[in-house]
């Protein structure tokens, strides 16, 4: 059995949909099961007009229009996703009598519908191309989660439920991705981008020999292309390596995704729909001997320094608990730690909660926050056999007299993080790839 995720914009126009039926077709000895963004666009749509609408100006045409007129290319009855726009308009209406804005769980069912109208396209395309299919709505199948509306996680009965429903469903199950449901009954969203993760989610269910990723690039790449455009493919990497990478910023895959394919030992493979035939990149339990100490460098702007000082840190042993403490209670995640005898410095990159956070540190030590800065990670699980590799790091970073301002370097060596100004990111990424990667 075979999991294979499609994103939106492999799932765009008429041409990248042709594609997707042709390798699901090519993929039916291998009982696939389909999981599908929404249609390239139809997210940012939908939130906007929710925005839009909450404002008291409700504008479901531009939906319409998207949802439409690729019906009508895939020579579908644009009635097929109607149910879904009714519901939408409702909703819209609805959102301009809210006095208080939109809360997460309105945006996470406002947001579901793209995947719900997308699935019901694509089995119905199938159908119409001879290729037996059913529109499987996740959050109905029994995707349930917990209820953090934005950025849910699984709950353990959602592997059993899913399982069960899909051993019912006649010809190739078309999943929503992305979408979930709470205990309560509410719908959840598992993070933009989520899809990857509800495709592991679903591969760890059905006991899936491999989950394939098809998005618009050939696999992990050294670096961001869009800051080194002569970056490499890379072939393969460990559960570890590609975890790391997702989460330290690189745009290939959701930074959930790995979790529950190490559970079952799952190859995920990052393949490119708009060149079906590209090697891609696959992630597993190791990699062949022989490769890269570095794998990739990844990054991400909007960093958060958080810098806390007490004296007394010094003989306390429960300072660093209080500190993480007020972080957990905020449900703040932290990116990066480096610590002194009386000092611990932080990174975050999300601000919702920080201030908070700052508050209830300030009960008890100096806090300082710096904003605009960017975090840089070099990614390698053999990097603690490369001796040196920290010195050319600080070597490349110096000769383009780019200020450092944390290091974060843990005894396992997966990666060694550096936060920089916002505005050296791409000058930092450039160097240290010419360095890395010669």
């Amino acid at each position: 059995m075979l999991v294979m995720k499609f994103g939106g914009t492999s799932l765009g126009d008429r041409e990248h949909i042709d594609t997707v039926v042709s390798l699901v077709r090519g993929r039916l000895p291998r009982r696939p099961i389909l999981v599908c963004s929404a249609h390239g666009g139809v997210t940012d749509l939908l939130l906007d007009g929710a925005h839009a609408a909450a404002a008291g100006k409700p504008d479901l045409q531009p939906i319409v229009a998207r949802e439409t007129a690729l019906l009508e290319a895939l020579g579908l009855k644009p009635s097929l996703v109607e149910p879904e726009l009714d519901c939408l308009e409702q909703m819209f209406q609805g959102l301009k009598l809210l006095p208080a804005g939109l809360a997460p769980q309105v945006l996470d069912q406002v947001a579901a519908f793209g995947e719900r109208m997308s699935v019901k396209a694509i089995a119905a395309y199938l159908k119409k191309r001879r290729v037996p299919a059913t529109a499987v709505q996740a959050d109905e199948a029994g995707l349930v989660t917990d209820a953090r509306h934005g950025r849910a996680r699984p709950l353990p009965a959602a592997y059993r439920n899913l399982a069960k429903h899909l051993r019912g469903v006649k010809g190739v199950p078309v999943v929503t991705g992305f979408i979930g449901r709470a205990m309560d009954g509410s719908v959840t969203t598992l993070g933009r981008s989520g899809s990857d993760f509800t495709a592991t989610i679903v591969g760890r269910a059905v006991g899936a020999e491999e989950v394939e990723i098809w998005t618009d690039v050939s696999g992990v790449l050294t670096a961001d292309p869009r800051i080194v455009p002569d970056a490499r493919p890379v072939k393969a990497l460990t559960y570890a390596e590609a975890s790391e990478l997702a989460y330290y910023g690189a745009k290939v895959i959701h930074p959930s995704t790995i979790q529950p394919a190490v559970e079952k030992g799952i190859p995920v493979r990052i393949l490119n729909t708009m060149q079906p035939d590209a090697e891609g990149t696959v992630i597993g339990p190791s990699r062949p001997r022989g490769g890269l100490k570095v794998t990739s460098i990844a990054s991400k702007s909007g960093i958060f320094l958080v810098n806390i000082t007490s004296g007394r840190m010094l003989g306390q042993s429960g300072f660093m608990a209080k500190v993480f403490d007020a972080f957990r209670a905020h449900d703040v995640i932290v990116d990066l730690i480096a610590t002194s005898e009386v000092s611990v410095t932080v990174s975050v990159d999300k601000p919702d909660g920080l201030d908070q956070v700052v508050q209830d540190l300030r009960e008890f030590s100096k806090v300082q926050v710096a904003k605009d800065n960017a975090l840089v990670a070099v990614i390698g699980e053999r990097m603690r056999r490369a001796s040196g590799l920290a010195g050319r790091v600080f070597d490349a970073v110096g000769r383009e007299r780019i200020p450092v301002r944390a290091i974060s370097y843990g005894a396992t060596k997966t990666n060694l993080q550096i936060v920089v100004p916002e505005k050296r990111r791409a000058d930092t990424v450039k160097a240290l790839h010419a360095v890395l990667f010669p």
